[in-house]
């Protein structure tokens, strides 16, 4: 396969090559080399690729060059069937295939889709029920718009399940299953996934006929463009080392730019998030309660550089498409040893070079040790010199005092500590009783006897007194 060194050696269809000619396409990736022959001679694929690797185009191209015999320029929505579907796990992911397969197309009548919760579903109907060869969705929302009889599956060719490790890490397997049941049974299945485990391995055997499998790197393996560093900290030190590290591991050893930093939960993102704002740091999250515009105004920041460091959840670990991204900072230890594959793989994307540094507690060491089996490499944990972040004193003098004068003197700034709060004349008197007001040695002495000589009624007892 390495004989393709151009894509019009594939047999595409000029209006296909003049496309992602236009798009500053002109050699083929390892996955495209492979798997592009192998799906246009119609046969089952079950591709392993780290994500970056192109594998949109190697499975895209080949099938547009199959629908084209088909296409046609009819204003009918009937002349315009669903012939190919890809599923993705993510919002993101559906986007930025639907966007890439649109641009393929422009040349040609063929149309394309992408429908995705999150979003008003209007749009995505009139798109449907205009017609449309290709389809880019998400399952759930798919399946809503089957359920309102917006679009028919019943004449799809070929489908795609993209990502498809991460689709049934998301509990997606039974939405993939009623789809899939939906399509004819003579039809062609590809299946791509970053990490081949036993359930992606009984999704094939029920998915897949006599599949080719398509390998461009060991599985699971990280890609060699990526510098990969394990920091060990303590784990009241993570804020202070990540502040250190976005301030010193740059070029140069100055700071870093475009920076995405991924933790386990949606509220440590969003604290993490606001940390790093309140330190000066042009910082944004992303997580599943986001709304989609809110994700992708964030996104579009990211990509623009108006954001530095974009605070992500596993949500955002697919479907990121974002040119030669540097960095990737696992702030947590994913939970999943394979979820650091699908991490880092958001750098080093298409042959450029990326750095992935990850920080690692004394609670981190199984999760480490897991990565490093899976990957099957052994990592050299460094350490940082933290420069610790100055503290508000909480009085005058004290630890918090001492740390706001340190931190002052670090930062070049005067140190002034809070002034001390005037003295209200008040409160320096004696107690005095005010009249018919009995002192508390009387109040005492009452009390006593009423203990002794009365017994207290039941109301008064939950209340704590006696009669009244």
């Amino acid at each position: 396969m390495s004989d393709y060194h151009d894509f019009e050696h594939f047999g595409l269809d000029a209006r296909i090559v003049a496309a992602i000619t236009a798009m500053g396409y002109q050699t083929p990736t390892p996955i495209q080399s492979k798997a592009i022959p192998i799906v246009m001679q119609g046969k089952d694929v079950m591709g392993a690729a780290q994500t970056g690797t192109g594998k949109t185009a190697g499975f895209a191209l080949p099938i547009i060059q199959r629908l084209l015999p088909q296409a046609n320029s009819s204003m009918s929505p009937a002349r315009h069937p669903v012939r190919a579907l890809v599923l993705t796990p993510t919002r993101e992911l559906a986007e930025q295939v639907a966007d890439n397969v649109k641009k393929y197309i422009a040349q040609t009548p063929l149309r394309c889709a992408v429908v995705y919760g999150g979003v008003d579903m209007d749009p995505q109907t009139a798109a449907l029920r205009s017609g449309v060869e290709i389809v880019v969705a998400t399952p759930g929302r798919l399946l809503d718009h089957i359920q309102m009889k917006n679009t028919s599956l019943g004449q799809v060719r070929i489908v795609v399940l993209d990502e498809a490790d991460r689709m049934l890490d998301m509990g997606f397997l039974p939405d993939i299953s009623r789809i899939l049941n939906l399509l004819p049974k003579e039809r062609q299945s590809l299946m791509f996934s970053a990490t081949f485990s036993e359930e992606i391995k009984k999704l094939a055997a029920n998915f897949l006929k006599e599949p080719v499998l398509v390998e461009v790197a060991r599985r699971n393996q990280t890609a060699e463009t990526i510098t990969q560093k394990v920091i060990k900290v303590h784990e009241s030190e993570k804020g202070d080392a990540l502040l250190t590290i976005l301030r010193t591991h740059g070029p140069d050893g100055g700071p870093m730019k475009q920076v995405l930093v991924f933790v386990n939960a949606k509220i440590e993102c969003r604290r993490l998030a606001r940390q790093l704002q309140k330190q000066g740091v042009n910082a944004d999250a992303i997580h599943g309660d986001k709304t989609q515009d809110e994700r992708m105004k964030a996104l579009e920041g990211f990509k623009k550089g108006e954001i530095e460091v974009l605070v992500a959840t596993d949500v955002a670990a697919r479907g990121l498409d974002i040119v030669e991204l540097p960095f990737v900072v696992n702030y947590d230890v994913p939970f999943n040893a394979e979820d650091y594959v699908h991490r880092i793989g958001r750098t080093g994307r298409a042959g450029a070079s990326g750095v992935a540094i990850m920080l690692m507690t004394g609670a981190d060491e199984r999760g480490v040790t897991a990565i490093e089996k899976l990957t099957k490499q052994k990592f050299t944990q460094d350490a940082v010199d933290i420069e610790r972040r100055a503290r508000e004193p909480r009085r005058e003098g004290g630890e918090r005092g001492e740390r706001g004068e340190r931190g002052a003197r670090r930062e070049g700034r005067t140190y002034a500590s809070a002034p001390a709060k005037p003295e209200d004349e008040f409160f320096l008197k004696p107690y005095e009783p005010s009249a018919g007001q009995a002192t508390p040695a009387a109040t005492q002495q009452g009390a006593a006897e009423q203990r002794a000589g009365q017994k207290p009624s039941k109301v008064a007892a939950l209340l704590g007194g006696g009669k009244r």
